[in-house]
């Protein structure tokens, strides 16, 4: 059986091959609705299948968008993750995903098979900063979009949220309840980087702190953003002389940890230990107690990183704080923290 083409499509719709490619791809020009829907019938009727490999050599452009998270196990990045995939679907794109495992050989490894497979373009979610990273870049002249961090060596357009803001407000609400002082588990990192979001939640926690008239010496724990190791670091510090009377976790991940380490050594949560933490992922709701978190609105983070990358208003030339679109957090109180169910 002889395959079907676009000039066959064409003939059978009445009109051009030129206006058949502009409906498939609906642009670059407009096409009136009625020679829309001949088109559409045509190809329903001949079972017109586009070649969307001969589209991508000849435009050296594909459908698809490439997207590096850390670790798409986390929920955080996998929530993140999907809801780049609904909003590149709204645009007529598909999204390739790859995990750099928090490791710079990785990131660059999956920069090079996206740039290499002509993708739309790159939203990459950076523990940066790797200069590696930043070199392969700006040697493709990719289009590439920052989402969630954004590292001092990488100078793209970035979305992210207000994490410094938001860690102050969860630590300020922890302190209203009357606790002394409130500790940090933080991440793993001894030197805090310049746009990453653990660190911004540590400057965030300390300003609270510090506004409040409270000490942060020897309150900052390092833990790994994960719920496992989070609670095995939980585990030690809870069962310590020094337990702290409130913790704010950087990610909610690391609260999951924490609660159920408080869980193992039955100290009653809020009422000995008040948690908060940073993310709202959906399990945040479901902990036993209920986590209070701040929110950050995700769906709307992807949908501006989608429309930064696919569209041309991403070349246009600007200082770095223009180059930024912060959406704001918000928190979100639930039983953890010692205020009643709601």
């Amino acid at each position: 059986m002889a395959k079907v083409t676009r000039d066959d499509v064409a003939r059978l719709a009445g009109t051009s091959t030129a206006v058949v490619s502009y409906v498939i791809n609906n642009g670059p020009r407009p096409v009136a609705p009625a020679t829309r829907e001949r088109v559409l019938a045509a190809i329903k009727e001949l079972g017109y299948r586009p070649d969307r490999v001969a589209q991508a050599m000849a435009s050296r452009r594909t459908d698809l968008i490439g997207m590096i998270v850390p670790d798409a196990r986390q929920p955080f990045f996998a929530e993140m993750a999907h809801a780049v995939e609904q909003a590149a679907a709204d645009r007529g794109k598909m999204v390739l995903v790859g995990n750099s495992d928090y490791r710079d050989e990785r990131e660059v490894h999956y920069l090079r098979a996206f740039l290499g497979m002509r993708v739309s373009g790159l939203i990459l979610v950076s523990q940066g900063p790797s200069e590696w990273a930043a070199a392969e870049i700006e040697a493709w002249d990719a289009r590439v979009v920052l989402l969630h961090e954004r590292p001092e060596t990488i100078d793209d357009v970035a979305v992210v949220t207000d994490n410094i803001g938001g860690a102050q407000l969860a630590t300020r609400h922890l302190l209203e309840h009357g606790h002394p002082y409130v500790a940090c588990l933080g991440g793993m990192e001894s030197t805090p980087m310049v746009g990453d979001p653990v660190a911004d939640h540590v400057v965030g926690w300390r300003r609270a702190m510090r506004e409040s008239g409270r000490s942060t010496e020897g309150r900052l724990f390092q833990a790994p953003y994960n719920r496992y190791d989070a609670y095995q670091v939980a585990l030690g510090l809870l069962a310590g002389p020094d337990r702290p009377p409130a913790i704010f976790c950087s990610t909610d991940d690391q609260a999951i940890g924490v609660l159920r380490a408080a869980r193992e050594l039955r100290i009653d949560v809020p009422g000995e230990l008040a948690v908060a933490a940073f993310d709202d992922v959906k399990e945040a709701a479901l902990t036993d107690p209920p986590l209070t978190t701040v929110y950050s609105d995700r769906p709307a983070m992807a949908r501006a990183a989608v429309d930064l990358v696919l569209d041309d208003a991403l070349r246009v030339a600007g200082s770095r704080r223009e180059r930024l679109k912060q959406f704001p957090s918000a928190l979100v109180v639930r039983r953890s923290c010692g205020c009643p169910a709601t």
